[in-house]
Protein backbone atom coordinates (compact mmCIF):
# COMPACT_ATOMS: atom_id res chain seq x y z
CA UNK A 1 0.00 0.00 0.00
CA UNK A 2 1.24 3.31 -1.23
CA UNK A 3 1.93 6.06 1.42
CA UNK A 4 -0.85 8.46 1.97
CA UNK A 5 0.21 12.40 0.47
CA UNK A 6 -1.89 15.33 1.41
CA UNK A 7 -2.93 17.17 -1.35
CA UNK A 8 -1.15 20.66 -0.88
CA UNK A 9 1.80 18.59 -0.31
CA UNK A 10 2.42 17.56 -4.28
CA UNK A 11 3.58 20.38 -5.92
CA UNK A 12 6.21 20.60 -3.05
CA UNK A 13 6.88 17.18 -3.87
CA UNK A 14 7.70 17.74 -7.35
CA UNK A 15 10.06 20.68 -6.37
CA UNK A 16 12.21 18.45 -4.25
CA UNK A 17 11.93 15.19 -6.33
CA UNK A 18 13.32 18.27 -9.32
CA UNK A 19 16.69 19.51 -7.01
CA UNK A 20 16.93 15.55 -5.97
CA UNK A 21 17.62 14.79 -9.72
CA UNK A 22 19.96 17.36 -10.18
CA UNK A 23 22.35 16.45 -7.42
CA UNK A 24 22.33 12.70 -8.10
CA UNK A 25 23.04 14.45 -11.74
CA UNK A 26 25.94 16.23 -10.09
CA UNK A 27 27.20 13.63 -7.57
CA UNK A 28 27.91 10.82 -10.43
CA UNK A 29 29.82 13.33 -12.30
CA UNK A 30 31.94 14.42 -9.65
CA UNK A 31 32.01 10.66 -8.69
CA UNK A 32 33.32 9.81 -12.27
CA UNK A 33 35.62 12.70 -12.45
CA UNK A 34 37.08 11.45 -9.26
CA UNK A 35 36.98 7.71 -9.85
CA UNK A 36 34.60 7.24 -7.18
CA UNK A 37 31.73 5.26 -6.52
CA UNK A 38 28.33 6.31 -5.79
CA UNK A 39 26.95 3.26 -3.82
CA UNK A 40 30.28 2.83 -1.31
CA UNK A 41 32.29 6.62 -1.58
CA UNK A 42 35.22 4.53 -2.12
CA UNK A 43 37.62 4.78 -4.83
CA UNK A 44 38.11 2.88 -7.78
CA UNK A 45 40.92 4.02 -8.75
CA UNK A 46 43.94 0.91 -9.57
CA UNK A 47 46.06 2.86 -7.64
CA UNK A 48 43.47 3.41 -4.31
CA UNK A 49 45.47 2.47 -1.06
CA UNK A 50 42.43 0.15 0.25
CA UNK A 51 42.82 -3.48 0.90
CA UNK A 52 40.07 -5.38 -0.05
CA UNK A 53 38.10 -8.31 2.40
CA UNK A 54 39.81 -11.54 1.93
CA UNK A 55 43.65 -10.30 1.16
CA UNK A 56 46.02 -13.20 2.88
CA UNK A 57 48.37 -11.36 5.17
CA UNK A 58 51.70 -13.26 6.35
CA UNK A 59 52.37 -11.69 10.22
CA UNK A 60 55.02 -13.97 10.88
CA UNK A 61 58.15 -12.07 11.92
CA UNK A 62 61.29 -12.15 9.32
CA UNK A 63 63.59 -14.73 9.97
CA UNK A 64 67.41 -14.58 8.95
CA UNK A 65 69.35 -17.12 11.12
CA UNK A 66 72.96 -15.47 10.18
CA UNK A 67 71.28 -12.13 11.78
CA UNK A 68 71.80 -11.89 15.14
CA UNK A 69 70.63 -8.19 14.92
CA UNK A 70 67.25 -6.91 16.37
CA UNK A 71 66.06 -5.93 12.98
CA UNK A 72 62.38 -6.52 12.33
CA UNK A 73 60.58 -7.12 9.31
CA UNK A 74 56.54 -6.66 8.56
CA UNK A 75 55.98 -8.87 6.07
CA UNK A 76 52.51 -7.22 4.62
CA UNK A 77 51.18 -9.41 1.53
CA UNK A 78 52.34 -12.91 1.19
CA UNK A 79 51.25 -13.23 -2.54
CA UNK A 80 52.17 -17.04 -2.03
CA UNK A 81 49.32 -17.55 -0.10
CA UNK A 82 46.74 -15.70 -2.46
CA UNK A 83 48.41 -14.86 -5.39
CA UNK A 84 45.78 -13.21 -7.20
CA UNK A 85 44.73 -11.08 -4.26
CA UNK A 86 41.31 -12.22 -4.92
CA UNK A 87 38.61 -12.58 -1.84
CA UNK A 88 38.17 -16.19 -0.26
CA UNK A 89 35.15 -18.13 -2.30
CA UNK A 90 34.40 -20.16 1.38
CA UNK A 91 34.50 -18.97 4.64
CA UNK A 92 36.27 -21.46 6.79
CA UNK A 93 34.48 -23.30 9.11
CA UNK A 94 34.86 -21.81 12.07
CA UNK A 95 33.54 -19.94 15.51
CA UNK A 96 33.78 -18.34 18.84
CA UNK A 97 33.43 -19.97 21.91
CA UNK A 98 32.26 -18.87 25.17
CA UNK A 99 31.63 -20.64 28.23
CA UNK A 100 29.35 -18.68 30.39
CA UNK A 101 26.56 -18.33 32.95
CA UNK A 102 23.66 -16.39 32.35
CA UNK A 103 25.26 -13.57 35.47
CA UNK A 104 28.08 -13.17 32.66
CA UNK A 105 25.90 -11.41 30.34
CA UNK A 106 27.46 -7.81 30.85
CA UNK A 107 30.54 -8.99 31.67
CA UNK A 108 30.53 -10.00 27.83
CA UNK A 109 29.06 -7.41 26.10
CA UNK A 110 32.23 -5.15 25.84
CA UNK A 111 33.91 -8.13 24.25
CA UNK A 112 31.29 -9.48 21.98
CA UNK A 113 31.21 -5.57 20.84
CA UNK A 114 34.79 -5.13 20.56
CA UNK A 115 35.29 -8.32 18.72
CA UNK A 116 32.35 -7.21 15.91
CA UNK A 117 33.41 -3.92 15.71
CA UNK A 118 37.21 -4.57 15.22
CA UNK A 119 36.81 -7.94 13.11
CA UNK A 120 33.82 -9.60 12.76
CA UNK A 121 31.38 -7.42 11.27
CA UNK A 122 33.36 -8.38 8.16
CA UNK A 123 33.30 -11.57 8.33
CA UNK A 124 30.49 -12.17 10.18
CA UNK A 125 31.57 -15.68 11.92
CA UNK A 126 28.96 -17.67 13.89
CA UNK A 127 29.56 -17.37 18.05
CA UNK A 128 28.62 -20.55 20.22
CA UNK A 129 27.78 -19.74 23.76
CA UNK A 130 28.04 -22.92 26.31
CA UNK A 131 26.30 -23.09 29.96
CA UNK A 132 26.03 -25.53 32.67
CA UNK A 133 22.24 -24.71 32.43
CA UNK A 134 19.67 -23.56 29.86
CA UNK A 135 20.51 -19.58 29.07
CA UNK A 136 17.78 -17.20 29.80
CA UNK A 137 15.78 -15.11 26.86
CA UNK A 138 17.49 -11.60 27.79
CA UNK A 139 21.29 -13.41 27.45
CA UNK A 140 20.21 -14.77 24.38
CA UNK A 141 18.27 -12.09 23.01
CA UNK A 142 21.11 -9.52 23.68
CA UNK A 143 24.03 -11.22 22.50
CA UNK A 144 22.32 -12.38 19.60
CA UNK A 145 21.54 -8.64 18.96
CA UNK A 146 25.28 -7.61 18.75
CA UNK A 147 26.93 -10.55 16.50
CA UNK A 148 26.82 -10.21 13.02
CA UNK A 149 27.31 -14.36 12.46
CA UNK A 150 25.20 -17.33 13.73
CA UNK A 151 24.37 -17.57 17.66
CA UNK A 152 23.63 -21.12 19.29
CA UNK A 153 23.39 -21.62 22.89
CA UNK A 154 24.25 -24.85 24.08
CA UNK A 155 23.94 -27.08 27.75
CA UNK A 156 26.95 -28.83 29.29
CA UNK A 157 26.03 -32.37 29.70
CA UNK A 158 26.04 -33.27 33.32
CA UNK A 159 28.87 -35.78 33.05
CA UNK A 160 31.05 -33.13 31.73
CA UNK A 161 30.28 -30.70 34.24
CA UNK A 162 30.36 -33.83 38.10
CA UNK A 163 32.75 -34.78 40.05
CA UNK A 164 33.53 -38.66 37.82
CA UNK A 165 32.83 -41.63 39.51
CA UNK A 166 36.34 -42.74 39.92
CA UNK A 167 37.44 -39.47 41.96
CA UNK A 168 38.09 -40.65 45.86
CA UNK A 169 35.69 -37.19 46.68
CA UNK A 170 36.99 -37.18 50.50
CA UNK A 171 40.72 -36.99 49.20
CA UNK A 172 39.56 -34.27 46.54
CA UNK A 173 37.77 -32.54 49.25
CA UNK A 174 40.98 -32.14 51.96
CA UNK A 175 42.80 -31.29 48.53
CA UNK A 176 40.72 -28.36 47.91
CA UNK A 177 40.84 -27.34 51.91
CA UNK A 178 44.63 -27.50 52.19
CA UNK A 179 44.93 -25.72 49.09
CA UNK A 180 42.57 -22.82 50.34
CA UNK A 181 44.63 -22.66 53.75
CA UNK A 182 47.73 -22.41 51.46
CA UNK A 183 46.18 -19.00 49.99
CA UNK A 184 46.15 -21.12 46.31
CA UNK A 185 44.38 -19.09 43.98
CA UNK A 186 41.07 -20.93 43.31
CA UNK A 187 42.10 -23.68 45.41
CA UNK A 188 38.82 -24.39 47.08
CA UNK A 189 36.65 -24.05 44.32
CA UNK A 190 35.27 -27.02 42.94
CA UNK A 191 33.54 -24.99 40.34
CA UNK A 192 36.55 -23.41 39.16
CA UNK A 193 37.69 -27.56 38.68
CA UNK A 194 34.64 -28.19 36.64
CA UNK A 195 35.75 -25.39 34.30
CA UNK A 196 39.08 -26.27 34.08
CA UNK A 197 38.16 -29.83 33.34
CA UNK A 198 35.20 -29.20 30.84
CA UNK A 199 38.02 -26.80 28.88
CA UNK A 200 40.72 -28.95 29.08
CA UNK A 201 38.52 -32.44 27.62
CA UNK A 202 35.23 -31.58 26.80
CA UNK A 203 34.31 -28.23 24.82
CA UNK A 204 35.09 -29.40 21.66
CA UNK A 205 32.92 -32.70 21.70
CA UNK A 206 29.59 -30.60 22.15
CA UNK A 207 27.69 -31.47 19.32
CA UNK A 208 27.18 -27.35 18.78
CA UNK A 209 30.92 -27.48 17.71
CA UNK A 210 30.72 -30.58 15.27
CA UNK A 211 30.63 -28.50 11.96
CA UNK A 212 33.42 -26.25 12.69
CA UNK A 213 37.29 -26.77 12.29
CA UNK A 214 38.28 -23.72 13.96
CA UNK A 215 37.59 -22.04 17.36
CA UNK A 216 38.36 -19.05 19.09
CA UNK A 217 37.90 -18.93 23.11
CA UNK A 218 36.48 -15.96 24.32
CA UNK A 219 36.22 -14.76 27.81
CA UNK A 220 33.35 -12.19 29.82
CA UNK A 221 35.76 -9.02 31.00
CA UNK A 222 37.93 -8.95 28.49
CA UNK A 223 39.06 -6.08 26.05
CA UNK A 224 40.38 -6.00 22.50
CA UNK A 225 42.87 -3.31 21.64
CA UNK A 226 43.19 -3.48 17.85
CA UNK A 227 41.46 -3.97 14.25
CA UNK A 228 42.34 -7.20 13.14
CA UNK A 229 41.67 -6.18 9.17
CA UNK A 230 42.41 -9.81 7.44
CA UNK A 231 40.73 -13.36 8.34
CA UNK A 232 42.04 -14.54 11.17
CA UNK A 233 40.92 -18.29 10.65
CA UNK A 234 41.75 -18.11 7.28
CA UNK A 235 45.66 -16.94 8.05
CA UNK A 236 45.38 -20.57 10.46
CA UNK A 237 44.27 -22.30 7.62
CA UNK A 238 46.29 -21.14 4.86
CA UNK A 239 49.66 -21.06 6.72
CA UNK A 240 48.69 -24.83 8.74
CA UNK A 241 48.45 -23.02 12.17
CA UNK A 242 47.17 -25.52 14.34
CA UNK A 243 47.65 -23.39 17.65
CA UNK A 244 47.68 -18.99 18.03
CA UNK A 245 48.20 -17.14 21.32
CA UNK A 246 48.60 -13.87 22.69
CA UNK A 247 49.78 -13.97 26.36
CA UNK A 248 52.38 -16.85 27.58
CA UNK A 249 52.98 -16.83 31.55
CA UNK A 250 54.44 -19.18 34.31
CA UNK A 251 51.88 -21.37 36.24
CA UNK A 252 51.82 -21.74 39.77
CA UNK A 253 53.32 -24.83 40.83
CA UNK A 254 51.72 -25.58 43.48
CA UNK A 255 48.52 -26.84 41.06
CA UNK A 256 50.58 -28.76 38.86
CA UNK A 257 52.73 -30.90 41.56
CA UNK A 258 52.07 -34.14 39.58
CA UNK A 259 51.22 -33.37 36.23
CA UNK A 260 54.66 -33.43 34.46
CA UNK A 261 55.41 -36.52 36.11
CA UNK A 262 51.71 -37.60 34.67
CA UNK A 263 52.50 -36.69 31.41
CA UNK A 264 56.13 -38.39 31.15
CA UNK A 265 54.20 -41.20 32.35
CA UNK A 266 51.97 -41.14 29.51
CA UNK A 267 54.70 -39.93 27.19
CA UNK A 268 56.81 -43.21 27.57
CA UNK A 269 53.91 -45.56 27.11
CA UNK A 270 52.79 -43.64 23.82
CA UNK A 271 55.82 -42.28 22.37
CA UNK A 272 54.55 -42.17 19.14
CA UNK A 273 52.59 -39.21 19.82
CA UNK A 274 55.68 -37.15 19.87
CA UNK A 275 55.81 -34.70 16.93
CA UNK A 276 58.75 -34.81 14.66
CA UNK A 277 59.80 -31.41 15.21
CA UNK A 278 58.05 -30.61 18.56
CA UNK A 279 59.00 -27.51 20.84
CA UNK A 280 59.90 -29.34 24.00
CA UNK A 281 61.99 -26.80 24.65
CA UNK A 282 59.75 -24.45 25.22
CA UNK A 283 58.11 -26.14 28.34
CA UNK A 284 61.11 -27.87 29.52
CA UNK A 285 64.50 -26.16 30.16
CA UNK A 286 66.57 -29.69 30.97
CA UNK A 287 65.30 -32.03 28.10
CA UNK A 288 62.22 -33.00 29.49
CA UNK A 289 63.27 -33.98 33.01
CA UNK A 290 61.05 -31.03 34.41
CA UNK A 291 58.30 -28.29 33.58
CA UNK A 292 59.34 -24.91 33.39
CA UNK A 293 55.61 -24.13 34.07
CA UNK A 294 55.24 -21.67 30.98
CA UNK A 295 52.28 -22.14 28.84
CA UNK A 296 50.07 -20.25 26.40
CA UNK A 297 47.31 -18.29 28.52
CA UNK A 298 44.20 -20.20 27.15
CA UNK A 299 41.71 -17.35 27.90
CA UNK A 300 42.98 -16.02 24.40
CA UNK A 301 42.96 -19.13 22.66
CA UNK A 302 42.33 -19.82 18.59
CA UNK A 303 43.04 -22.93 17.43
CA UNK A 304 42.42 -26.34 14.98
CA UNK A 305 39.43 -28.50 16.83
CA UNK A 306 40.96 -31.22 15.19
CA UNK A 307 44.28 -30.84 17.28
CA UNK A 308 41.58 -32.38 20.73
CA UNK A 309 39.28 -34.36 18.14
CA UNK A 310 42.79 -36.65 16.90
CA UNK A 311 44.10 -39.28 18.94
CA UNK A 312 46.97 -38.39 20.49
CA UNK A 313 44.95 -35.66 22.70
CA UNK A 314 42.05 -37.67 23.10
CA UNK A 315 44.16 -40.28 24.80
CA UNK A 316 46.48 -37.88 26.86
CA UNK A 317 43.53 -35.59 28.23
CA UNK A 318 41.92 -39.44 29.02
CA UNK A 319 45.02 -40.68 31.14
CA UNK A 320 44.90 -37.47 32.58
CA UNK A 321 41.81 -37.29 33.31
CA UNK A 322 41.98 -41.15 35.11
CA UNK A 323 44.82 -39.87 37.09
CA UNK A 324 42.34 -37.27 39.12
CA UNK A 325 44.90 -34.21 38.76
CA UNK A 326 42.35 -32.07 38.14
CA UNK A 327 40.25 -32.84 41.83
CA UNK A 328 43.03 -33.83 43.97
CA UNK A 329 45.35 -30.94 42.71
CA UNK A 330 43.89 -28.05 40.23
CA UNK A 331 45.41 -28.51 36.63
CA UNK A 332 44.28 -26.05 34.32
CA UNK A 333 43.41 -26.35 31.04
CA UNK A 334 45.87 -23.75 29.95
CA UNK A 335 48.94 -25.64 31.03
CA UNK A 336 47.36 -28.92 29.81
CA UNK A 337 46.23 -27.77 26.08
CA UNK A 338 49.79 -25.75 26.30
CA UNK A 339 51.98 -28.75 27.31
CA UNK A 340 49.82 -31.18 24.55
CA UNK A 341 50.43 -28.55 22.06
CA UNK A 342 54.30 -27.76 22.21
CA UNK A 343 54.76 -31.60 22.08
CA UNK A 344 51.96 -33.03 19.47
CA UNK A 345 52.66 -30.50 17.31
CA UNK A 346 55.61 -29.45 15.36
CA UNK A 347 56.73 -25.76 16.26
CA UNK A 348 55.85 -24.24 12.86
CA UNK A 349 52.46 -25.15 13.87
CA UNK A 350 52.11 -22.61 17.02
CA UNK A 351 51.89 -19.01 15.98
CA UNK A 352 51.91 -16.21 18.36
CA UNK A 353 49.40 -13.49 17.32
CA UNK A 354 51.54 -10.03 18.34
CA UNK A 355 49.69 -8.31 16.47
CA UNK A 356 46.83 -8.88 17.90
CA UNK A 357 45.53 -6.20 21.30
CA UNK A 358 44.33 -8.11 24.16
CA UNK A 359 43.89 -7.81 27.63
CA UNK A 360 42.53 -10.04 30.50
CA UNK A 361 43.19 -9.30 33.83
CA UNK A 362 45.66 -8.09 35.20
CA UNK A 363 47.48 -8.71 31.81
CA UNK A 364 48.15 -6.54 28.34
CA UNK A 365 48.86 -7.93 24.95
CA UNK A 366 49.68 -4.36 23.15
CA UNK A 367 51.86 -4.29 19.50
CA UNK A 368 55.68 -2.71 20.74
CA UNK A 369 56.34 -1.91 17.09
CA UNK A 370 54.52 1.66 16.19
CA UNK A 371 53.93 0.55 12.86
CA UNK A 372 51.19 -2.05 13.93
CA UNK A 373 49.77 -0.31 16.63
CA UNK A 374 48.94 3.13 14.39
CA UNK A 375 47.14 0.63 11.72
CA UNK A 376 45.47 -1.24 13.95
CA UNK A 377 44.16 1.85 16.03
CA UNK A 378 45.08 0.74 19.21
CA UNK A 379 43.76 1.94 22.10
CA UNK A 380 46.44 0.87 24.09
CA UNK A 381 50.20 1.84 25.55
CA UNK A 382 52.97 -0.15 24.90
CA UNK A 383 54.17 0.53 28.36
CA UNK A 384 51.55 -1.91 29.62
CA UNK A 385 52.84 -4.72 27.33
CA UNK A 386 53.33 -8.01 29.29
CA UNK A 387 54.82 -9.47 26.85
CA UNK A 388 58.29 -9.22 27.27
CA UNK A 389 58.29 -9.03 31.20
CA UNK A 390 60.14 -11.48 33.37
CA UNK A 391 57.30 -13.69 34.40
CA UNK A 392 55.97 -14.01 30.97
CA UNK A 393 57.19 -17.07 28.78
CA UNK A 394 56.77 -15.32 25.43
CA UNK A 395 60.54 -13.77 25.21
CA UNK A 396 61.60 -17.99 25.48
CA UNK A 397 59.46 -18.73 22.45
CA UNK A 398 61.02 -16.67 20.46
CA UNK A 399 64.08 -17.93 21.52
CA UNK A 400 63.40 -21.41 20.99
CA UNK A 401 62.08 -20.63 17.61
CA UNK A 402 64.90 -18.38 16.58
CA UNK A 403 62.13 -15.99 15.91
CA UNK A 404 63.33 -11.88 15.81
CA UNK A 405 62.05 -10.03 18.08
CA UNK A 406 60.32 -6.65 17.32
CA UNK A 407 62.03 -3.28 16.84
CA UNK A 408 62.62 -2.10 20.38
CA UNK A 409 61.25 -4.86 22.32
CA UNK A 410 64.00 -4.54 25.06
CA UNK A 411 62.62 -1.18 25.72
CA UNK A 412 59.81 -2.96 27.18
CA UNK A 413 61.31 -6.04 28.66
CA UNK A 414 62.51 -6.09 32.48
Amino acid sequence: MGAYVPAGSRNKNRLYRTIGISTILITTLYCLLNGTSILSGQSTSLNSNKISRGTSFDFSPYINENDNSENYKFVRINENLNPNNKPYEKKVKATFVTLARNSDLHGLLEPIKAIEDRFNKNFHYDWVFLNDVEFDEDFKRITSSLISGNTKYGVIPKEHWSVPSWIDEEKATNARKKMEEDGVIYGGSLPYRHMCRFESGFFYRHPLLDEYEYYWRIEPDVKFHCDINYDIFQFMKDNNKKYGFTISIHEYEATIKTLWNTTLEFIDKNPEFLAKDNMLDFISDDDGTSYNNCHFWSNFEIASLDLWRGEAYSKYFDYLDKKGGFFYERWGDAPVHSIAAALFLNRDEIHHFYDVGYYHGPFHACPVDDQIRFENRCACSPNQDFTWQGFSCTTKYYNVNRLQKPHGWQKYAN
